[in-house]
């Protein structure tokens, strides 16, 4: 029976995907340490330090070999490690080459290496995701790029906006984690073996080249020094999962309160039966948003845990690196389903212009009071038209009726504007829009450029 939401036959793909799973699971994890044990005694006999025939039986093993889970486990639960289990069987699968098998290494070294590999390919899933989420947002943010809203602060409406330019601000987090992501690759995807202390001392002078040689045959970065117990790049993989999960969350809170009945100024994609109560049958319940801020929340608590995991003691830890073990595979867990929420909800979502636009009119113009007093500001000095106004918007919150029948009625607004229409068409929200639809065009013309660059280049970039 499971007991977790992550391999929970009910919630597992809501709080993670198959793909995901697949890349940190038990099958998953065991591979990469047979890669990377592979990948050693390959580099290993390149420098003639074990037979060519030994490493050949070795990696030949790794990728054959049928892994005892039941063994593997009991051994693991004694030793407090998988690695020297593992090497039990792969010792005796690669027959008489066995004693050759992890020669020099520690077995922090393959589990480092096997979680950096781990995350490259969980980190090219998420890029993977926030491409095409990237792509999802434009449409949205040109599609609306005029669509007139209220701008809200302190839940108060404060000034009109455009839809599109609420999703350009959205996209603009999203264009930035993309690039945080390339600049971060360097850092995070670089390999360990370094030996029981980190000085390479069991494998004497030539272990620089041999480290080298080992993360070349595993396409990683080869570190200045050994990071055993220099966590900063494992936490700031899982801190970028935070980023990311952290706009998404802001994402989907937005629409959560926008698709409340009082706003119901969008909507969640119609699945039939998606969201639905249980005793109220005209439920549409945000069940998307609802699992993006869920995983907002807990990716959160996870970057808390790796920036704890970071402080190590001397040159083995004891104890905060386990942290690495629980919180890594459940931020990329959280992270995936939280980027395939956002991909089918924005893909879908419904946008009620007309209730935008009705909700614009809620305050009768009051909305809009800011561009009255700007309009008057340079005939009558700003401080005396925002009095005025001021007074305008008492009047028209105490006694009711529309700011502009109340403006036109002040013989010093309406001569300071130039007439009652030119008042009118001040206290329309659409016409107070700001500069929405340039920042739009910036946002979504800068994405634009970026695809036009050459494939060279954008590969460059992410490596």
């Amino acid at each position: 029976m499971s007991s977790t939401v992550f391999d929970s036959a009910l919630f597992r793909d809501m709080f993670g995907t198959a793909e995901m799973r697949a890349i940190f699971s038990d099958e998953g994890l065991v591979g990469r340490y047979l890669e990377a044990e592979a990948a050693l005694a390959r580099a290993q006999a390149r420098l003639g330090v074990i037979p060519r025939d030994a490493a050949h039986a070795i990696d030949a093993a790794a990728q054959s070999i049928e892994i005892d889970y039941n063994l593997l486990r009991h051994e693991t639960e004694i030793v407090g490690y998988p690695i020297l289990p593992l090497v039990h069987q792969l010792s005796k699968a690669s027959g008489d080459a066995g004693g050759y098998v992890h020669w020099g290494a520690t077995t922090q070294d393959i589990m480092d290496t096997a979680n950096v590999l781990q995350i490259r390919a969980a980190l090219d899933v998420v890029a993977r995701d926030l491409t095409e989420l990237r792509g999802i947002l434009a449409d949205l943010a040109v599609r609306h790029r005029d669509t007139p809203m209220a701008g809200r602060t302190h839940l108060q409406q404060a000034l009109p906006v455009t839809f599109g330019y609420k999703a350009a601000v959205w996209l603009s987090s999203i264009d930035r984690h993309i690039e945080r992501l390339g600049q971060a690759r360097p850092r995070v995807l670089v390999g360990e073996f370094s030996g029981a202390a980190g000085t390479l001392a069991s494998v004497g002078s030539g272990g620089l080249e041999m480290q080298r040689l080992y993360c070349e045959e595993l396409g990683l970065g080869q570190p200045s020094i050994t990071w055993h117990v220099a966590r900063d790049g494992i936490a700031e993989a899982v801190t970028l999962l935070g980023l990311i999960t952290g706009t998404l969350g802001k994402i989907a809170t937005d629409v959560m309160m926008m698709a409340a009945s009082e706003f119901g100024e969008v909507s969640e994609p119609f699945v039939p039966g998606r969201g639905a109560s249980s005793t109220m049958p005209q439920k549409r319940n945000p069940i998307s948003s609802e699992l993006m801020l869920a995983a907002a929340k807990s990716v959160r608590q996870h970057v808390a845990a790796m920036l704890d995991g970071m402080i190590h003691d001397f040159e083995r830890a004891t104890g905060p690196w386990h942290l690495e073990w629980i919180s890594l595979p459940e931020s990329f867990l959280l992270t995936a389903s939280s980027l395939a929420n956002a991909k089918f909800m924005l893909a879908g979502l419904v946008v009620h212009e007309d209730r935008m636009r009705a909700n614009l009119d809620l305050t009768g113009g009051l909305i809009v009071a800011e561009a009255v007093m700007m309009a008057a500001a340079p005939k009558l000095g700003r401080q005396h038209a925002h009095d005025v106004v001021y007074g305008a918007c008492r009047q028209a919150i105490e006694g009711g009726g529309k700011l502009a029948d109340i403006l036109v009625g002040i013989p010093e607004v309406v001569e300071a504007i130039g007439g009652a229409d030119a008042v009118r068409a001040k206290c329309n929200p659409a016409n107070y829009l700001g500069l929405c639809g340039e920042m739009v065009d910036r946002v979504v013309g800068a994405l634009e450029v970026d695809a036009s660059r050459p494939a060279g280049a954008a590969a460059l970039a992410g490596r």
